[in-house]
This record gives structure tokens, sequence and C-alpha cells, in this order.
């Protein structure tokens, strides 16, 4: 089975009941991954109960058998168990086959490969297969996250505006996991339940709301995507003195390189980018803070230039993931090679 993140929801039921290992990818990892969770929480609800085992694509390079093992072995305490991959590209391609080389059914087996797509070699492995579901997932834009943080609000009793659903959809930085959280502890905060809804406001949203990463993120962004090599030095120090997440920084990279290619493909060879710029702002698609900083990216990042920096980040994200010890460092050089890029 195939599923795309605006049909995803439609098809958990049917993906529970007749799927047994499920195939999370694209270059949305927050989505991807919330899409795990809940698929999990789905299972977990009808079946009670279950033993979580963790495995890493590394693991099932060096143990292609191991996969098997787990997915049809039962626990000291006879547990119901979920199997739980997290990898790069098709590392767990030899151990997904030797999986599916076996007629028994196992435990349910999620595998998330956010660096991977549907046209990946596990990909194409799961795809035909009716006890199989892929789905991948691509950078959200502002308004379908704001649709699902209505999505998420509704089933825990909590009644949102457009306004707030949208305010919380940005304050997460739209990733779909964070604003979950926020949902779920405004639903504690104001008591709210399915028999007994209550309606959320600004001061409710304020009194929880978690502090925004994303807010130490964007100078930096801001600066390097502008080529601002004078204030790109400065910046750095920044980073390192506030002890920024690098792969949590490169993500907030790879949302405003998605945003500018969602913009690029809508101005289809308009000149005024201000003009185009002020209508994405009617359209509620742009914030009018970003209004300036998105204005000046437009005229340094678009056809070949654009493509080869979502590449660039792609390659630094792998870099990162491969070497967590040095991350800031890889981070550091590949920013000021970006930074040095726009400014030409």
């Amino acid at each position: 089975m195939k599923a795309t993140q605006k049909n995803f929801a439609g098809q958990i039921a049917r993906a529970a009941a007749d799927a047994a290992i499920f195939y999370f990818c694209g270059p949305d990892e927050a989505g991807a991954a919330d899409a795990a969770a809940r698929l999990s929480a789905f299972i977990a609800a009808q079946q009670g109960q279950f033993e979580r085992i963790e495995l890493t694509g590394a693991d099932l390079r060096r143990d292609p058998v191991r996969l098997a093992d787990e997915a049809r072995s039962v626990s000291l305490f006879g547990d119901k168990r979920q199997i739980h991959v997290r990898c790069s590209g098709d590392e767990a391609y030899d151990a997904v086959e030797t999986l599916l080389a076996s007629p028994i059914k196992g435990w349910p087996v999620f595998i998330l490969a956010t660096s991977a797509t549907d046209k990946s070699r596990i990909a194409k492995l799961l795809a035909d297969r009716p006890d199989a579901l892929v789905t991948m997932f691509h950078p959200p834009d502002l308004r379908s996250v704001t649709l699902a943080v209505r999505e998420m609000a509704d089933p825990v009793g909590v009644v949102l505006t457009d306004e707030l659903a949208e305010r919380i959809a940005r304050g997460a930085a739209l990733d779909t996991r964070m604003a979950r959280s926020e949902i779920e502890k405004l639903a504690l905060y104001l008591d709210a339940s399915p028999e007994s809804p209550r309606r959320a406001d600004a001061a409710a949203l304020e009194a929880i709301a978690a502090v925004n990463e994303d807010d130490s993120f964007m100078p930096l962004v801001n600066t390097v995507l502008a080529g601002d090599t004078a204030r790109l030095a400065a910046e750095l120090a920044r980073m390192q003195e506030l002890e920024l997440n690098p792969v949590g920084l490169l993500l907030a990279f790879e949302r405003r390189a998605a945003q500018l290619a969602q913009l690029s493909g809508r101005m289809r060879g308009r000149g005024d980018i201000n003009a185009f710029l002020e209508q994405e702002m009617a359209a509620r698609r742009v914030f009018f803070r970003d209004k300036p900083d998105l204005s000046q990216q437009l005229r340094r990042w678009r056809g070949r230039k654009l493509v080869r920096l979502i590449e660039r980040l792609m390659m630094l994200h792998r870099q990162l993931l491969a070497d967590n010890r040095n991350g800031v460092i890889v981070l550091s050089q590949g920013l000021a090679e970006i930074a040095r890029a726009a400014a030409r």
C-alpha cells in the first residue's frame, strides 16, 4: 500500500488491520516521525501495552538477520512488541528483504527513513505488498500544518480558532510533533476532554507555550541565505555560545529552502517579487514579518542555484547524522560556503 501525507490519516485503520511493515520517508522528518507515533499509538490502543524495540540502520547493516529475529521473537514475559527502526537511505534493505522472506507474520515494524524517498529500494520492495504501507512526507506549508493542528485538537476536546491554530503552527516552526505537544499541554491546562470540550484562547496558549528555539535559529538562517558575510562570524559565534542544536538549526534551513522552492514555483517567471509576496501575504501563505528576508532570498536563490542549495543542505544533514561529535564544525563550514555562494 502507498499513502501520502494528505490521505495518511484516513488510511490508519486499514493499515493497522492489514499491514505489518510501515515505511515512513521523505524530507519532512517531523511529519514522518509524528505519523509513525500516531500509527503506533493506534495499534497499541487496539492491542494493549507493548514492549518497544529500538534499532538503527547501522545495527541492521551489521546484522541483517536481527530485524526478522526481533519481529518474530517473544519477550521473557510474553509481552506484545513493536519494532522501531531509524535509518538513513537503504542501509536496512538486506534486513527488510530477510524479514519478508519468512511467511510468518511477526510484530509490527516501523521504519523511519527520512533521508530516503518513495523511490528508494526499500520503498519499491514494499510498495506493492498488501502487508506493507509506504508513506512519503514532503516539507509542510503553513496551511497544511494549521489544518493538522485543528485535527489534533478536536479529539482531545480543545476548541481552536483558525488564528490560534495558525499561531501554534508558526510557534512550532511547522513541526507537527512540537504542535502535538502544545495541544496536549493545552488540554491538560484547560481540563478539556472529548466529553467536556474547552475553548482555548491566546492567554491559555501563552501560559503553556514552550520557548521556541526557532527564534534563535532564524537570524543565522537569514544571514547565511542573504549572503551577509560581514555578519556571519558573529552569528556563528552566537550559535556556539547558545549551544544551538546543529540538526535543529539545519532543519530550519531546510524548511526555509522548501518555502523558497514553493514560492519560486508559484512566481512562474514574474519579475516583481514584492508584489508577488504581497499576494502571498494576502493568501496567508507568508507571514508579514518574513517578507523582507524572503524578498532578499528569492532574488538570490532561484532555478538551478536553489536546487544546488537544497542538495547541499541534504548532504550536510547526512554528514551531521554520520558524525554528530563534530556537528558544529561541519555545519559552520557548510554554512560559510552557502553564505559565500549567496553573496556572489
